[in-house]
């Protein structure tokens, strides 16, 4: 096991945790704490004798067991029932019933909703002889499976520093400074046992699956602690006598060593092992100054932005460019374009760059993640503007619409439709008659984008109301061939028309 709480919250404060490497250490973390569940299940089955005396005194002061008096086997299946309903019943009962309470737009009672869940799983762990650590964990697996994943994300954002001081308090006071006191030597080699066994395994895995070796060396060093986890697990083996206090103790303090060791060990791999042996990197470039001030602000100049950006200035619209990627600032330069580097999701770049007192803001960088993040300050910081964003998929258009951006647009949508639209063209159908097609193919693939947005968690729903919507255009599309001789004058392709009797001969 590895500290969840401790690597994420060194890789968020570096800066790591949307990159890819910190995706794999958050991957990996995920995966131990789901192990957590059948390892718990399992350990009763290791018992070799019933439980101490004192373990179960502790065990009825603290709550009530309600599986105590069941056997071994029937514990651990029980146990699995128990998490397996709970997830269940968080996708089929409990998802519906926020659906319920997101209605009453109180924000107050969604929130209390959520807390109640954790209080709630929590216990009922702690009645089944298990962690209510392990409870929270359940709880948010439930929550993270709601399409309010988010909104939720915020409400409870305000507790998330509280508790994670208070688990870091807890982990202090498990440590057993007189036993350290007493045997420094044992408790230090097993503190290097434990981080150096596990930096070579999960070097040896990075290697296995091909991480480079910067991303390698960060992966090793960040998870060769021990996990919060742990203590749970040799809490509940004392309770289930399969191990002593005598045991257990000296591990519990050189978890909680190695944890405490943890930023340190990512220091010495920043300052010392980086530099030596990782990729040489060039130097972050400072944002450049923003001199000037337009109605409109493109982030991201790339194959869409620069689209954008030319034709608006053929229509006298003048744009402030901003560009993440500094190779292709620097060309663009070289092109004689202004483009401004820095990074379009920095509110401080954004108002420098005049957003109090302009009224557009088009997004077209490429990745994802960033456009997210783009619109998320905007709106937040800047919520005068209008937003215009392209996306790659349907399902990046699904975020933006739950965000509330309605003016969304995916990249591959026009060029599909203008294919679609030559090929009838080039098979004999009149020009103004496929326009026409086109134009109502477009108003109600727009208007289903945002009427999928709500199925989309769903997957059994999403895929009944697409199905539904793809039958429901090819009526629609059928109806409008019927009345191909009215109102023609709005599909009318007045190029392709010139193009298609310019040379016609007069008879």
């Amino acid at each position: 096991m590895s500290s969840t709480a401790i690597v994420l919250q060194t890789l968020n404060e570096k800066g790591l945790a949307k990159t890819s490497g910190g995706q794999y250490f958050f991957s990996v973390l995920l995966f131990q704490d789901i192990a957590v569940i059948p390892i718990l299940a399992l350990l009763p089955l290791l018992a070799v004798a019933p439980a101490s005396h004192e373990a179960v005194i502790a065990e009825h002061h603290n709550a009530v067991n309600w599986i105590e008096g069941l056997p071994i086997w029937g514990q651990t299946l029980v146990v699995l029932g128990i998490v397996s309903a709970i997830v269940f019943a968080g996708k089929y009962l409990i998802i519906p019933v926020f659906r319920f309470i997101a209605r009453t737009k109180l924000r107050e009672i969604f929130t209390a909703a959520a807390l109640l869940l954790v209080v709630g799983i929590a216990i009922l762990m702690s009645r089944i002889g298990l962690s209510p650590a392990l409870g929270t964990f359940l709880a948010g697996v439930v929550l993270a499976q709601s399409e309010y994943r988010h909104e939720l994300e915020s409400d409870i954002e305000p507790f998330k520093g509280l508790l994670l001081g208070l688990f870091f308090i807890a982990v202090g006071a498990s440590v057993d400074f007189a036993l350290i006191a007493d045997h420094p030597l044992m408790i230090a080699g097993l503190v290097l046992a434990l981080v150096l066994v596990k930096f070579i395994v999960l070097f040896v895995i990075g290697k296995l699956f091909r991480m480079g070796l910067d991303h390698n060396l960060l992966f090793a060093f960040a998870l060769a602690q021990g996990g919060e986890f742990a203590f749970v697990l040799f809490s509940f083996a004392i309770q289930n006598n399969i191990m002593s206090t005598d045991i257990a103790n000296p591990l519990i303090a050189s978890v909680a060593i190695s944890m405490a060791l943890t930023p340190l060990l990512m220091l010495v791999n920043e300052k010392l092992i980086q530099p030596r042996f990782g990729t040489l990197e060039k130097e972050e470039r400072e944002d450049d100054h923003v001199d000037e001030k337009n109605p409109v602000i493109i982030a991201g100049f790339g194959r869409v932005g620069s689209i954008v950006g030319r034709f608006l200035r053929a229509n006298n619209l003048q744009a402030t460019f901003l560009d993440i990627d500094a190779d292709n600032v620097d060309l663009l330069r070289k092109l004689g374009l202004k483009v401004f580097y820095g990074d379009a999701s920095r509110v401080d770049l954004l108002r420098a760059a005049g957003a109090e007192e302009a009224r557009l803001l088009i997004v077209a960088v490429d990745e994802p993640e960033k456009t997210l993040e783009i619109v998320a300050t905007a709106q937040k910081h800047f919520p005068h503007l209008k937003i215009l964003v392209r996306t790659h998929s349907y399902l990046d258009a699904y975020e933006l619409i739950d965000m509330g951006i309605h003016q969304v647009y995916r990249e591959t949508f026009d060029t599909a439709l203008r294919i679609g639209v030559d090929a009838l063209t080039a098979m004999g159908q009149r020009a103004f008659k496929v326009n026409r097609s086109a134009m109502t193919f477009r108003k109600h693939n727009e208007r289903v984008i945002r009427e999928m947005a709500t199925h989309r968690k769903d997957h059994i729903e999403w895929i009944k109301a697409l199905r539904q919507r793809i039958e429901d255009i090819e009526q629609i599309m059928n109806d409008e061939m019927e009345r191909t001789g009215k109102d023609k004058d709005l599909g009318w392709d007045t190029a392709g028309l010139i193009e298609e009797f310019g040379t016609m001969k007069p008879e």
